[in-house]
């Protein structure tokens, strides 16, 4: 198949009618908030979506996202390569409604007030759900130490009187 421009919106209803697909690239410097998860500026993710009706009549965007990023790891604050590969699956819905007719297999897309669905939040969407929570290398490869890290020696607390003390001597005097 043919690389093709990936649109940054869709109109499910007639992409579904033509059984349009599309398999692109979109550059990371367009989706603002997964760069703000992941350390690099400057990437590809490659882009595979097909549209058609299914066996009910709903309109189904399905495809497949795949990219490399990388991350800090939380447990040694090195890098981590990540290989992202998520499948998805939508059924558009009305603006500001939901359908709870659709099957479980298909998550649901909300369509703007031209009705149209916003191709590259979808993607950004996807790709930040993709990303685990906490990122750590497998234990085995991380650099972590197990050496307690510290910067400096803390002072010794000074005795300091129990302020309680005071309420103890009221009290074996009443």
């Amino acid at each position: 198949m043919q690389k093709v421009k990936i649109p940054i919106t869709l109109h499910p209803g007639k992409a579904a009618q033509h059984r349009l697909s599309y398999d692109g690239i979109v550059p990371l410097e367009k989706l603002a908030r997964l760069r703000g998860v992941v350390q690099e500026e400057v990437g590809e993710i490659a882009v595979k979506i097909q549209c058609k009706t299914d066996e009910q009549g709903l309109v189904v965007i399905s495809g497949n996202l795949s990219t490399h990023v990388t991350v800090t790891c939380q447990r040694c604050n090195d890098d981590l390569g990540l290989d992202l590969d998520q499948d998805f699956m939508y059924s558009p819905v009305g603006l500001d409604a939901e359908s709870d007719d659709l099957p479980e297999v298909y998550d649901e897309v909300e369509l703007d007030e031209n009705g149209e669905i916003n191709v590259f939040e979808l993607i950004e969407d996807e790709l930040i759900l993709a990303v685990p929570l906490v990122p750590t290398h497998n234990e085995a490869s991380c650099n972590y130490s197990s050496k307690p890290a510290s910067f400096g020696v803390l002072k010794a607390e000074d005795d300091k009187p129990n302020p309680f003390d005071i309420l103890k001597q009221l009290k074996k005097d009443s």
